[in-house]
């Protein structure tokens, strides 16, 4: 393995937050939303609706929602305000899962700038109401992390989540140039439908290398249960197979992917359109995977 994907990925471990939970606890895991202004170039707005619809059900049946990074398009925007513009609806549902204290955010390569406490708070904590034409609280106090521990309260089992970047060098460490990139050459290739092939997600060589490199680092350390996104390219293991999960990704063509945490069991599901014999269009849950016990999973 690339001696500085391990070292990222230990690193990411070391500084993990730690969040214990139960089997009454409930998570979803979603990532590389990539949510942008609502142009041309904004891959999340095709399934805005999709994605607003499953987070309301979420949030209704009591879930923490875990987010493992590219949430926010800040490659191919230049503020966070814009964004927010164009969907208000998924950050006051966000707001609500904050206030009760179930909203656990990680910073991926396309929103690296939230490693900066001071970045977060000075753009994040509040917003502009113009009914009332001042500054009221968004997201106060909120954290961004490299990493998430989540750690069985009974059996002790870690549950390793974070973005997987750290296992591609160039969006790690040249993502200021990766952004430059895609901003001044990419994004308006993107809407002509050009690929940008420095993304893991549209590289399948690269994708591969990535897959290769994190799922080494977890053979290495007791084949730890891990859960990143950044390839958009869901896994979901068998039990005894190296513990390699992928939420996938909020952008895929028509639908969104992630991964569910309940009753101690853990399922990929995909939300999707589907039309009724009547003609209408309703928002679906479908079960791609699972459920399967965490337990399943456990190396002593």
């Amino acid at each position: 393995m690339n001696l500085s994907s391990k070292k990222r990925l230990d690193n990411a471990y070391k500084n993990a937050k730690v969040v214990e939970f139960d089997d009454n606890s409930k998570f979803i895991l979603f990532s590389d939303c990539h949510r942008g202004d609502n142009s041309f170039a904004d891959d999340f707005a095709n399934n805005r609706n999709i994605y607003f619809h499953a987070l309301k059900h979420y949030y209704a049946e009591g879930f923490n929602y875990c987010e493992l990074g590219d949430g926010d398009e800040l490659w191919e925007n230049l503020s966070f305000s814009s964004i927010l513009n164009a969907h208000k609806n998924v950050y006051m549902l966000m707001k609500q899962f904050h206030e009760e204290q179930k909203l656990h955010m990680i910073w991926g390569n396309h929103d690296m700038v939230y490693r900066n406490e001071s970045y977060v708070k000075k753009y994040l904590s509040t917003y502009f109401d113009p009914k009332i034409g001042e500054d009221v609280p968004l997201f106060k106090d909120l954290k961004y992390n490299e990493a998430i521990i989540l750690k069985h309260c009974r059996t002790g089992q870690e549950l390793f989540l974070t973005h997987g970047h750290q296992a591609d060098w160039w969006n790690f460490l040249f993502w200021k140039w990766s952004r430059f990139l895609v901003r001044i050459l990419w994004k308006p290739l993107n809407v002509m439908g050009i690929a940008d092939p420095t993304s893991p997600a549209k590289n399948y060589t690269e994708l591969i290398k990535v897959e290769k490199r994190t799922k080494k680092w977890i053979a290495a350390n007791n084949n730890l249960l891990t859960i990143v996104g950044h390839t958009h390219r869901p896994r979901f293991p068998e039990p005894g197979d190296i513990a390699f999960f992928n939420d996938g990704s909020c952008v895929h063509p028509r639908s969104i992917t992630g991964i569910e945490i309940e009753n101690g069991k853990i399922s990929l599901i995909k939300w999707q359109i589907a039309t009724k014999d009547d003609g209408t269009l309703q928002i679906v849950r479908v079960l791609l995977e699972g459920p399967r016990k965490l337990e399943d999973y456990k190396t002593d």
